[in-house]
């Protein structure tokens, strides 16, 4: 918690909730830890000249946190950096059978709030992991993906890249989203190292497309846009 990406990723959270006007529930999709040493890019923190600009309260917040070593989201749950917004924070286990539950409690805790974000270790599904397997905690689901959008939320969801020309990859990823949930505004959100795709109800299309260009503007090279819009 706290690194570089997580800068992109919470201050892209903040301008698309905006000030609280976009009721959010944020579900971290947490898996238990892998040991892995993910998370160690912390010295844009040494450097406030070159970065600090793009989200100065947050960039003085995740600061604060790194200097006290309180490296936990649930930092973040008990801030006030993210007014209106609702986090959901219990584990997810590889047993399929204990996803369905997850979800549905999720399902029950966001009815009422605009945007969710999912935040998944990797990204969305692939054909060699199916439910239930070893490391299908690490994947958001279609059904899931469709199932919150037929709820009536707008979505933003975390993806790695994979071995593929990025801009191929945005692009068909977009192309299965729409085809997949019926959105017509799906945008994306690229940094250095991930995307982020934002899957828009018709009702939001328009106040999205105006965040996009806050945040194309305001995080600068940090963070790309890009807009995929549909008849």
């Amino acid at each position: 918690f706290g690194d570089i990406n997580d800068y992109r990723k919470y201050g892209l959270i903040r301008v698309l909730a905006g000030a609280g006007e976009m009721r959010t529930g944020v579900c971290w999709m947490l898996t238990p830890d892998d040991t892995k040493t993910d998370g160690k890019f912390t010295e844009y923190l040494d450097k406030p000249k070159k970065f600090k600009d793009f989200d100065p309260d947050l960039y003085e917040f995740l600061s604060q946190c790194i200097r006290k070593n309180a490296r936990d989201v649930i930092e973040v749950k008990n801030s006030d950096i993210f007014p209106s917004t609702i986090f959901y924070d219990p584990k997810l286990e590889d047993d399929a059978a204990r996803r369905k539950p997850y979800f549905s409690k999720m399902y029950k805790l966001f009815q009422d709030v605009d945007l969710v974000f999912f935040d998944p270790d990797n990204g969305l599904e692939i054909k060699s992991k199916s439910l239930g397997q070893k490391d299908s905690s690490k994947y958001l689901y279609w059904s899931e993906v469709v199932k919150s959008f037929e709820m009536g939320h707008s979505i933003l969801m975390y993806q790695h890249f994979i071995r593929e020309n990025r801009d191929n990859f945005i692009a068909s990823i977009s192309q299965e989203i729409h085809i997949k949930t019926g959105s017509k505004c799906i945008i994306s959100f690229r940094t250095s190292n991930v995307v982020f795709f934002l899957v828009s109800q018709e009702k939001q299309n328009e106040y999205f497309l105006n965040k996009a260009q806050i945040v194309s503007k305001s995080w600068d090279e940090q963070i790309q846009v890009s807009s995929h819009t549909y008849p």
